[in-house]
């Protein structure tokens, strides 16, 4: 079938056709002379499309200087094709979750730029839950049971928890589905693939526990009276930051160094306002001091470990 033309697309869509055109099909090429790809591991290219644009809108006339003159984002569908554009020069900023963020560094040489502070925060924190009912209350009672987190891409709802458990000492088998039963010498996990799912998993019963973000712990809790009255929390981690930006190994010392400028100045900049709200509600860049990267090699050494044990 013969792709439609952005001028057949009806109403608001054909200002995004040719966009998203691309990132759908891996057309978008990154790195001609002048051109600023910002790429993101997404499973919603739309949605995360315009997320992305404003700020990038923000950011290109400000580079200028560096002979930066186009703007364009790229969706990748996994961190595998992620490490592909990279390694082939297709893009050059990335945009990601801590885990996920240093991943990309050890794989593909990507240099972290920036640490990102959303909605006012700069870390959150893992924490593992159960039932009050289940008479789980530490992490040791956790072998022969179950827990359920996130996706395998995240890091507060699956490598941070994963690797509270290894660190115990307590062995992990991935399971095909919350009733599937746990081996009793062992941890059985799932993927909820979403914070709602996994919530209300932990709240029927289906898992005898949950691990993801402190914050998104309280938000599950502003749902309803019993959540708030059936689930408690047996164990919560350290900080992590939130996010972080990654540059690629070959970008330009002149253009990293200017993009950096143009991100720590963005958060004292009102015409920046908007577009920072829709970057995943942005309120800030900043620099890591000694005790960020130390949490963050403990990250990338924890992360690693889950990684060739689990996956």
């Amino acid at each position: 079938m013969t792709p439609k033309s952005p001028s057949a697309v009806p109403g608001g869509l054909a200002r995004l056709a040719l966009p998203l055109l691309l990132l759908f099909s891996g057309l978008a090429q990154a790195t001609e002379d002048g051109v600023l790809v910002l790429g993101r591991i997404s499973d919603d290219p739309r949605r995360h499309y315009e997320q992305l644009k404003p700020l990038l809108d923000y950011v290109v006339p400000r580079m200028a200087d560096v002979g930066i003159t186009e703007g364009r984002v790229l969706m990748a569908r996994d961190p595998q094709q992620m490490m592909s554009y990279l390694r082939r020069g297709k893009v050059d900023w990335v945009t990601e979750t801590p885990g996920t963020g240093l991943l990309l560094a050890d794989k593909v040489g990507a240099r972290p730029l920036l640490l990102t502070e959303r909605s006012g925060s700069r870390e959150y924190r893992s924490v593992i839950f159960t039932h009050r009912d289940s008479g789980i209350t530490e992490l040791s009672q956790l072998r022969g049971h179950t827990i359920a987190f996130q996706s395998p891409s995240s890091t507060s709802a699956y490598l941070v928890p994963a690797m509270v458990l290894r660190e115990r000492g307590l062995p992990m088998n991935l399971m095909i589905s919350p009733l599937d039963d746990a081996d009793p010498g062992s941890v059985g996990y799932v993927f909820a693939n979403t914070d709602a799912n996994l919530g209300t998993w932990v709240h029927k019963r289906l898992v005898d526990a949950g691990g993801f973000s402190d914050q998104d712990f309280e938000s599950l809790l502003r749902v309803s009276d019993a959540f708030r009255r059936d689930l408690m929390v047996i164990h919560t981690t350290g900080p992590v930051p939130r996010a972080m930006e990654l540059v690629n190994a070959d970008m330009r010392p002149e253009v990293a160094a200017r993009l950096k400028q143009v991100l720590l100045g963005a958060a004292d900049d009102p015409q920046a306002r908007e577009a920072l709200r829709q970057f995943f509600r942005t309120t800030g860049f900043y620099e890591a001091d000694a005790e960020t990267r130390a949490a963050l090699e403990e990250l990338r050494r924890g992360a690693r470990d889950v990684r060739e044990a689990l996956e």
